[in-house]
């Protein structure tokens, strides 16, 4: 649009272009002095130039400013097995066997050549580190993985307390008639076609947080950190239950139960690192639409509130958020559920939209900081924003991909990537299905 060539010669001076050198995100390290909480998004959970600037920007805060966790959009159990890989305690060889658990729909999200290169680097940075309690962990947050939370919980009770792996049986036996299909568990509880297993799950968390001191300080080979992820794993068993019953009954309730179990976990993580006597720094990475805050966007007037709008509320100035566009390019997503990974082409930003008026900027790649920035104000009234999740549907674009937001509002400060590539997945195809749901189902994102 003509009218919005005036912003971007105005915002043109107050970009910082991105070349490729060590330097380029200096002022941006500058920006999250002395937060505890980063928040790194996306705009697409299949754009390569995300995640390497995402990884990037972690490894730096990881060995310039002491970060130690990074907490990602991606199922408990299935992250914690690479936790154990770059912690030097798993039983994986290689960086690509450490993602081996990652094995729903979408599998391009945490198995591609970006996170694999991350991986690699965070094994070899731990192994720099005597103390096991310092080196940096790799967490998932999100709470699709049901059953897989279920077999982790008894796994463990099996080892430190058999009584008690015989009632976390019981209670979960509830589930036992739905084949691992968390979705069928869901629909027949919402609509009282059989009992809900909210009491048995609940129960069995409550019996687990009670004794969860006493199973962290026994003696065996078993690592303290191992009843935490056990006691995570039931958590998350009690709110997935919570989840796959809201499915059937409105879009909000199930994005707000999702985005509050995965505020809730960033900072179960955090209470962790300090009782382990760690300074709880956490990077998160997940999709622009998780960590720009739902207060700036239209989600907020349906009553949707988000992670980063929660972490804002909870811990204030210990939180920045950085969020990421792009204009055009290539991006590897999907046509349907399950459907294979395709390399498609993004269409050219909407006019009228965030995407658009930076590429009228002129600059390839850049960092624009909004906080004490006087050129954020150029960009306060609200415009189109893209969010491609693992599903892109070009030719119903406008309503499938934008929604309208208050750019500095949502974060502390913007990526732009002109023209971005697809990220190389590992695979075309999923592994494996199983009966837990997708990751990302049914928002995409």
């Amino acid at each position: 649009m003509d009218e919005e060539r005036p912003t971007a010669v105005a915002l043109r001076p107050a970009v910082r272009e991105l070349t490729g050198s060590t330097r380029d995100y200096d002022s941006l390290l500058g920006l999250i002095e002395g937060a505890h909480l980063v928040l790194l998004g996306e705009a697409s959970h299949g754009t390569h130039e995300f995640y390497r600037e995402r990884a990037e920007i972690t490894k730096r805060l990881i060995a310039e400013k002491g970060f130690r966790a990074v907490a990602v959009e991606a199922d408990w159990p299935d992250a914690y097995r690479v936790n154990r890989y770059v912690r030097g305690i798993g039983n994986d060889a290689e960086a690509a066997e450490a993602l081996g658990d990652f094995k729903r729909f979408p599998t391009w999200m945490w198995r591609n050549a970006d996170v694999l290169d991350f991986v690699g680097w965070l094994r070899e940075f731990n192994d720099q580190i005597m103390s096991n309690d310092q080196r940096v962990g790799f967490y998932g947050v999100d709470l699709y993985s049901l059953f897989t939370s279920i077999e982790a919980v008894i796994r463990y009770l099996d080892q430190v307390d058999p009584v008690a792996a015989r009632r976390a049986r019981y209670r979960y036996s509830c589930f036992e008639h739905y084949g691992e299909d968390s979705q069928a568990y869901g629909y027949a509880a919402s609509f009282g076609m059989s009992p809900s297993c909210e009491d048995a799950v609940v129960a069995q968390l409550v019996d687990f947080q009670r004794k969860a001191a006493e199973y962290a300080t026994r003696d065996g080979h078993i690592p303290p950190d191992e009843a935490f992820f056990a006691e995570q794993n039931a958590r998350l068993v009690a709110n997935a239950e919570r989840y796959y019953r809201s499915m059937f009954t409105g879009r909000v309730s199930s994005w707000n139960l999702r985005d509050e179990h995965m505020a809730d976990t960033i900072d179960a993580l955090a209470q962790h690192m300090r009782r382990r006597g760690v300074d709880p720094k956490i990077v998160v990475w997940e999709h622009n639409s998780h960590l720009g805050d739902a207060r700036a966007t239209e989600m907020h007037s349906r009553g949707e509130w988000n992670v980063g709008q929660l972490m804002r509320e909870r811990h204030g100035e210990d939180v920045r958020s950085i969020g990421f566009t792009s204009s055009s390019g290539t991006v590897t997503a999907a046509s349907d559920w399950d459907g294979p990974a395709e390399r498609k082409q993004v269409r050219p930003a909407l006019a009228g939209s965030y995407e658009a008026l930076f590429h009228n900027v002129g600059v390839p790649q850049f960092w624009l900081p909004f906080r004490g920035n006087p050129a954020a104000g150029l960009l306060e009234k609200q415009r189109l924003e893209r969010a491609i999740g693992v599903i892109y549907l070009p030719q119903s674009e406008r309503v499938s991909h934008y929604f309208f937001a208050s750019l500095p509002h949502q974060f502390d400060g913007v990526i732009h990537v002109d023209v971005s590539r697809a990220v190389e997945p590992l695979e075309r195809w999923e592994l494996v299905h199983t009966g837990e749901a997708p990751e990302t189902y049914p928002t995409a994102i």
